[in-house]
């Protein structure tokens, strides 16, 4: 069981990490494809992070393919003891840059003896099965692709599994099966579909790990957000991380950067107060975006 700590970290699984994590994704090219452009800072980003306190990224083997997970080995390995590597199977990268489906129980096989590899690690300490559509998620039965994810960690190579993408029945449906310590749905101030579904799972001790925190690849423009990140003196992005900070206990975040200046911005995040009036006012970015409320 995940159990939430009221010292800004959490227990996910059996590891404690910090509520601010970093996510690996943008580390690799232009739409999370091939190598960097600056190969140099993305494993200098990586070591910052490491040093600035993180203990909780984000990766998978197919972004770029391969080249996150290759850059966290080059830059970290050995790890430090406490550094807790969270990964997702469940998809491939076409030669296209497109993103397919990778559910079959040999793919998922794969996906995870890749990502052990390309990490260097004998086993993973938190696997994520990623299901649904490019951001949304869809119904459906998860039972045959989480099987295999459940043989994996019987034959010890995955400590914990998580699930990306999915509704509350497909998490139902999956405890059947096996436990399940993290949650990873697309959420921010603007799109709260998941109000009601992060309630629960903080009832459970699951963590939810929203992505895109601020709108993603289109980041959100809010004249409102804006105006309390001039009030506070903090940017925009560490408005969005700190509201989502106070949303919930459980609630860890990724967020990602090639930048050693916005991974800076990003971890200070972690200090921002938001007082009453403030929270007040972002939540009415919900409202304003016909999202629902908790």
């Amino acid at each position: 069981m995940s159990t939430v700590d009221e010292t800004g970290t959490f227990v996910l699984g059996d590891r404690t990490v910090g509520r601010l994590g970093y996510g690996a994704m943008q580390l690799a090219g232009p739409g999370v494809f091939g190598p960097p452009k600056d190969r140099s800072a993305a494993l200098a980003v990586l070591r910052e992070a490491v040093a600035a306190g993180v203990n909780h990224i984000d990766t998978s083997d197919f972004y770029g393919p391969h080249v996150t997970n290759q850059l966290i080995h080059e830059a970290l390995h050995p790890y430090p003891n406490d550094l807790v590597i969270v990964t997702k199977v469940g998809a491939r990268r076409g030669a296209d840059k497109s993103w397919i489906p990778a559910l079959s129980r040999q793919e998922l096989i794969d996906g995870v003896h890749d990502n052990l590899k390309n990490l260097g690690l004998d086993i993973l300490d938190v696997v994520n099965l990623r299901v649904g559509g490019p951001a949304e998620p869809s119904e459906g039965s998860i039972e045959e692709p989480l099987a295999a994810l459940v043989e994996l960690k019987g034959d010890g190579f995955i400590r914990h599994i998580g699930l990306s993408n999915v509704t509350p029945t497909r998490l139902r449906q999956a405890q059947e099966l096996t436990e399940i310590v993290c949650v990873q749905n697309f959420y921010n101030l603007a799109h709260r579909d998941d109000d009601a579904f992060i309630d629960d799972l903080v009832a459970q001790g699951i963590a939810y790990v929203p992505f895109f925190p601020l709108g993603g690849f289109n980041p959100l423009q809010s004249s409102v957000i804006d105006a309390v990140a001039a009030k506070l003196q903090a940017t925009p992005m560490q408005v969005a991380l700190g509201w989502l900070l106070h949303r919930a206990s459980n609630v860890l975040l990724i967020p990602g950067t090639s930048s050693l200046a916005h991974l800076r911005e990003n971890l200070a995040a972690a200090e921002l107060n938001l007082p009453e009036e403030a929270i007040n006012q972002l939540n009415s970015v919900a409202n304003a975006s016909g999202s629902s409320m908790a």
